[in-house]
Parts: structure tokens; sequence; C-alpha cells
């Protein structure tokens, strides 16, 4: 529930919001495959699913984004059939959608979270999605690893304006808090965003991911994913 600071608030939210995406640079999704049939060895099936920041928004291709960065890590161990699926602007309840009819894999892996936050999302639809979705993973597509990744810290983007950044940041910890809570409940892996999101790890627009930080992110995801094959 909105406190009523927020509701007083609300209207210089808006105008900020407004100010921020009238100014803020849009950046296209990165180019390059979004399926394939990688590396040697045990096969591996992996399914990669979210917003912009799983799409590659803020590098130029996949190979730099977080499908290639886990691809360059897997593909010395496993012979890794990977697809992607994402799309900027994604929620969860969208991601429900986007799941259907994408067959089987071992792992997933989810970069949800931003744009509930962006579009005020409540906690408690937002975790009856991530909840769905999860089950969906498990039920209809086999997967038997689920790697979460956590809801990105915006009260530390400086790309927002105070109040807005202070509010969007209290949303984020919200919803990433009840995130945690719900992977603790269905066995899958909350996977933490622990780096300062300063100018070294992200895009020019101040938003999405950097080449530096989808590097990290995806070494750190194929460790996990590994770790769980092992």
């Amino acid at each position: 529930m909105q406190s009523l600071t927020d509701l007083a608030l609300a209207p210089v939210y808006a105008a900020q919001a407004l100010s921020v995406l009238a100014r803020i640079e849009r950046m296209p999704e990165a180019e390059g495959p979004r399926q394939g049939d990688a590396g040697q060895g045990a096969p591996l099936r992996l399914l990669i699913l979210g917003d912009s920041s799983a799409a590659g928004v803020g590098v130029t291709h996949q190979s730099e984004a977080l499908s290639g960065q886990m691809l360059h890590h897997l593909i010395k161990h496993n012979r890794v059939l990977w697809k992607l699926v994402a799309r900027s602007g994604a929620t969860s309840a969208l991601a429900c959608a986007m799941l259907r009819g994408q067959g089987k894999f071992d792992i997933a892996v989810l970069a949800l979270g931003v744009n509930d936050v962006l579009r005020q999302t409540r906690t408690a639809r937002f975790k009856q999605a991530q909840s769905a979705l999860i089950k969906d993973l498990r039920m209809r597509h086999g997967v038997q690893h689920i790697l979460v990744s956590a809801v990105p810290p915006l009260g530390a983007f400086e790309v927002f304006p105070d109040p807005l950044r202070s509010f969007l940041g209290r949303r984020a910890l919200a919803l990433d808090a009840s995130l945690c809570e719900l992977c603790a409940l269905q066995a899958a892996q909350h996977v933490p965003f622990d780096l300062a999101p300063g100018p070294e790890w992200l895009a020019r627009d101040g938003l999405h991911p950097g080449a530096a930080l989808y590097a990290e992110w995806g070494k750190r995801m194929a460790g996990l994913a590994l770790h769980n094959l092992s």
C-alpha cells in the first residue's frame, strides 16, 4: 500500500518520470542469434527469459550480452542448446505469456522486475506472476534449476532524480524481498545484485547493463548453472 507521502508526491514522481523518459536514450536490443547449439560434451538445455536486460539492451551484439557471456563459459564444459526469449518492456506477467510453447529446458535464467517497478505492479500481483512463472517452468517445461536475477536496486541509479529515485528504490527493494521469499519457498535460486551500479558497469543511458556488467553477470550465472549440474 502506498504511504500518504507517496500519494502526495505522486504528481512529482509522474513529472520526473516523464522528464527521464524524454531525455534518456532509446537503445535497441542487441543484434545476433537468439537460439543455437554450441560446445561439446553432455547436453545442457538453457533458457534465458526476461526483459531488455536479457535482450542485451546496452551492447551491440548478443555475444556481449547475457546469453553470449553465459555461453562463453558453458561451452567449455557442455554442449549447450540454448534459447533467448526476451523483450524490452516485459513484466513478470508478460513473461508468462512469452514462455508458452518454448519447449523443454534443464536450466532457466530469469531477468525480470524493473518494468514491474516502473509500472507500479503491486507486490502481491508481482509475487503471483513470478510464482506462476516458476511453476510453469517446472511443470510444462521440465526445468530442474531456476536462477532468478534479483530486482535491480533502482534507488542507486543516478539516471533517476530524487524524490523519484527514492520511491523507485523502495518499490524495487519490496519486490525483491518478495521474490527472495518466493524463491526460498519454491526451491529456485535468487541471485543478488551486489554491484554498485556506477558508470563503469552501465551503458551510456545510465540504466541498462554495459559490456562489463553483462560479462560479470554471465560469468556468475554460468558458474551457478555448472554448480547446480555437478
